[in-house]
């Protein structure tokens, strides 16, 4: 019998699939077990997943999905377009679709939908708003066997029944989930016949377990320790990009902060390769816009490091001759690095006359609550993690919407530009708007940007070209066929 391959992970989670999360450990174990229309390709943009072609109406509001003939969930029960149905119905739900402190993340663009099965292989999306994006928002659906609802319904999570390359065996709740290939999968076969996701929460752990053989992959790997990994030709050493923005969101609402010129000051005053150098050890890229350079319509970093004296100048211009005062909030983890950061970042801004006073909370979730709620000094430590351009600037930066992490910034520009490639289904021409969108996120700063972080994962043999999937989420069926080594024999 071919053997296991484990892989371990710092968090694993069999959550809900149609709650909201950007939690690359809990997508990577969905992204087995589950698939929606579509699919993140290996190199970026999307590729069929049950669907095999899609089309979309010149005003981008009506959507229909040709479903592949012949699909299967692993309970041996087909997957027609009423099975997809359901799934997507049920992600609209107000009360589904929920991440950290905020809730109805899908609703507010499939709430009003019309989701129906024309026939047994055609879905059809009728949206009351132009959405040129949906693909960003149906990469989430994952549909699951009408057989598995009702335990979804009932809070148990515990057995996934979808239609992805894997099902699953067994799990050992918060310890281990097995899964097995799965042979009515409607893509190419993964190279491993089994894998089993492993919690292993210390980072120096799982690179032991990787070196001694009992593992072939980890992931989030400490930066340096990891290095190791590169002396020897037994294993391979992948440092990717994570998309996630590490920011501070202004209250652009009230105080200092409500001055455009006091947000740029912030942007052009912070040495962001030293605050990377000296906070995570270089685990990190600078991030100069809003997203990251692997987001739809970006651009890469032009971090050209500090421009004090402009800074300083705008700080006068704003009435700050004397010095200003910014209260921060800032949480204890997630980032994991948050009270350090600011630490450094209160050292930085003090060449221009800005302190920074903290306070610190502990509890993470009532923490996002509390900036949903908009309960915020004048920054606070965050992050930005949708992959999609245009769920950030609908979610967090549209005046309009006030969305849950919307703080008060406007910039009625940056508004237009969104609106028309709501309606632009043009890929090209769409990437175009949201380009322009980034350059005036650059000059209008919406928050401090400061940088993305990079993961490293770890490999059992020497595997020069393989590479993790753009949105950071491990692709178990992009993964090279592994066999035992000396250690495990």
């Amino acid at each position: 019998m071919p053997p296991t391959v484990t892989i371990l992970q710092p968090r694993l989670r069999l959550d809900d699939p149609h709650d909201c999360t950007d939690a690359n450990d809990v997508l990577a174990v969905f992204d087995a077990i589950f698939d929606g229309l579509v699919r993140y390709g290996r190199i970026g943009g999307f590729v069929s997943g049950l669907a095999n072609e899609w089309q979309v109406s010149a005003d981008a509001r009506h959507w229909t999905f040709t479903l592949r003939e012949g699909l299967t969930f692993h309970d041996g029960s087909p997957c027609d377009a009423q099975a997809v149905c359901l799934s997507l119905r049920r992600m609209a739900r107000p009360d589904k679709g929920h991440t950290l402190g905020a809730p109805g993340v899908w609703h507010q663009y499939l709430g009003d939908a019309v989701i129906e099965a024309t026939d047994r292989l055609t879905v059809q999306i009728h949206l009351s708003k132009p959405i040129a994006d949906l693909l960003d928002i149906l990469v989430y659906g994952y549909v699951v066997s009408p057989s598995a609802l009702d335990r979804y319904e009932s809070g148990d999570t515990t057995l996934p029944v979808g239609t992805g390359p894997y099902r699953v065996t067994d799990v050992v709740e918060g310890q281990e989930i097995r899964l097995q290939r799965f042979d009515g999968w409607h893509g190419v076969a993964p190279a491993n016949d089994s894998i089993c996701f492993k919690l292993e929460p210390d980072a120096a752990k799982r690179l032991a377990l990787l070196q001694s053989g009992k593992a072939q992959v980890a992931n989030s790997l400490d930066f340096r320790a990891s290095k190791a990994l590169e002396d020897d030709g037994g294993f391979t050493r992948i440092v990717s990009l994570v998309p996630v923005a590490i920011i501070y969101l202004f209250n652009a609402a009230r105080g200092p902060l409500a001055d455009p010129r006091i947000r740029k000051a912030l942007n052009l005053a912070v040495d962001r390769q030293t605050l990377i150098a000296n906070v995570v050890h270089g685990a990190a890229q600078p991030l100069t816009g809003f997203v990251s350079p692997v987001h739809f319509g970006s651009m890469l970093p032009t971090d050209a490091g500090p421009d004090l004296e402009t800074a300083r100048r705008l700080i006068v211009e704003a009435g700050y001759a004397d010095g200003l005062v910014i209260e921060v909030d800032c949480p204890t983890r997630l980032p994991d690095e948050a009270a350090a950061l600011t630490a450094a970042v209160a050292e930085q801004l003090s060449a221009i006359g800005v302190s920074l006073n903290v306070h610190l909370h502990e509890d993470r979730e009532a923490y996002a609550h509390r900036v949903r709620l908009s309960k915020v000094r004048d920054m606070c430590v965050f992050d930005s993690s949708p992959l999609s351009t245009f769920r950030v600037l609908a979610e967090k930066i549209d005046a309009r919407v006030e969305g849950s992490w919307w703080l008060g910034f406007h910039n009625g520009e940056v508004e237009t530009l969104l609106d028309e490639a709501r309606r632009t289904t043009d890929v090209a021409a769409r990437e175009d708007i949201y380009r322009q969108a980034y350059q005036k996120l650059q000059a209008d700063p919406a928050w401090f940007y400061l940088y993305n972080p990079l993961r490293v994962t770890g490999l059992s043999g020497s595997r020069p070209n393989w590479r993790m999937r753009s949105d950071g989420v491990l692709d178990v069926t992009a993964l090279p066929a592994f066999g035992l080594r000396e250690s495990q024999l």
